[in-house]
């Protein structure tokens, strides 16, 4: 636990000293609202990589954030209808392609997911709402890297878990087989009770099937279990709210 918790500290003190943002555009206030900030966990260093430029400057010409370890950059493009995303996904070491209208970027925030995982491997949008998503990415980050140490270690080369984390999975589950047991234990903000599960690699979604609203529970460290373990009844956020 102490080994975990430093690891968790060295990630956290890795974001502080990021909040400035490691690119070109550094000298400008990221507070501003004509800033927008990106996001994305490195597949190379395993580390989360930040980026942030003016809204005009995003608007004007293309843009390649590289990651501070410098073997992985984030390619951005805006065609005068669309931009259009090159992400590095540290979840899968694919690249992966995504696109979304101006105003996903430069009036709220986008979130994309590694299509072969399910998770989110990519924030781009409001710099506050980022920062807020940060742990996220962090999660995963320091997952991954005590996946691949006990990969290592135990040669586990051909029969890989279908999970990041066996253990805390298997807790997860259990956790929320309890709370769906109790009454109204799992709803939706819409009214609705009913409600599709998905369990992924390194989380568990829960859809309303009336209104499509999600719900995405973490699985993959001790602290997205005790997150969890803090409700004694989940809601997912309705679609329309």
């Amino acid at each position: 636990m102490q080994e975990q918790n430093q690891d968790i500290n060295q990630k956290r003190d890795y974001t502080r000293k990021n909040q400035d943002i490691n690119n070109q555009d550094n000298n400008q206030d990221i507070e501003s609202d004509s800033i927008r900030a990106f996001a994305y966990l490195c597949p190379q260093c395993g580390k989360i990589a930040l980026a942030a430029r003016d809204s005009f400057a995003l608007l004007a010409s293309n843009w390649n954030p590289a990651c501070s370890c410098g073997k992985s950059n984030l390619n951005i493009q805006f065609d005068g209808s669309f931009f259009h995303f090159q992400v590095p996904c540290g979840l899968c070491g694919e690249i992966h392609a995504a696109s979304c209208t101006p105003d996903r970027i430069l009036k709220a925030t986008a979130a994309f997911n590694c299509p072969n995982t399910g998770d989110f491997c990519c924030f781009a949008g409001d710099a506050k709402q980022i920062q807020k998503r940060l742990p996220e990415l962090e999660s995963l980050s320091l997952s991954l890297s005590r996946a691949a140490e006990n990969n290592q270690n135990n040669n586990l080369n051909q029969n890989a878990s279908p999970f990041l984390n066996d253990i805390i999975m298997y807790e997860i589950l259990s956790e929320l087989r309890d709370i769906a047991a109790r009454p109204n234990g799992i709803q939706c903000q819409c009214g609705s009770k009913l409600y599709k599960m998905r369990v992924r690699r390194a989380s568990v979604d829960f859809i309303c099937q009336d209104c499509g609203g999600r719900l995405r529970i973490p699985a993959a460290s001790d602290q997205d279990l005790d997150d969890l373990c803090c409700h004694m009844r989940l809601v997912i956020p309705g679609k329309s709210l």
